[in-house]
């Protein structure tokens, strides 16, 4: 389940010790929200058989992360990050290669994944990694009070 883009070492599952330098990676990509605490995002995806969060790093350094995550109907994806300085070098492609392995090796028909309408980048690398567009709106309801 591992590959190697670009020079960098393989692809891993995520590591407790990993959790600052994700968190400031999905900061950088624009990727958090005030009413989403991201150290609790990665405490469910850990707590979830499910679910993994893989790391791309190089040397010390986390470089990508993608959270991915089979509920028994459809996998998801979320969190997909690489690092703004080394954008074009296949990092969130490979990522999302290990990601659609991990629900295969579940079973998985079919993954899904939300992208903010503004986000035309990422519309477009999902567009040439053959995502379609859906014929569906999504819909939210909190169920923790918040109201955002």
């Amino acid at each position: 389940m591992s590959t190697e883009p670009s020079g960098s070492d393989a692809i891993r599952p995520y590591r407790t010790s990993d959790r600052d330098q994700v968190i400031e990676l999905w900061n950088a990509c624009g990727l958090t929200r005030p009413w989403n605490d991201p150290a609790a995002d990665i405490q469910r995806s850990l707590d979830t058989a499910t679910s993994e969060l893989f790391i791309q790093q190089e040397a010390d350094r986390i470089i990508g992360t993608l959270m991915v995550g089979y509920d028994g109907h459809r996998g998801w994806m979320y969190y997909l990050a690489a690092d703004p300085a080394q954008r074009g070098k296949g990092i969130a492609k490979a990522l999302v290669a290990v990601a659609e392995d991990f629900l295969r090796d579940q079973g998985c028909p079919k993954v899904e994944l939300m992208v903010r309408t503004t986000n035309t980048a990422a519309l477009g690398f999902y567009d040439r990694l053959g995502y379609e567009a859906q014929e569906v709106t999504v819909r939210a309801k909190w169920l923790n009070g918040n109201t955002q």
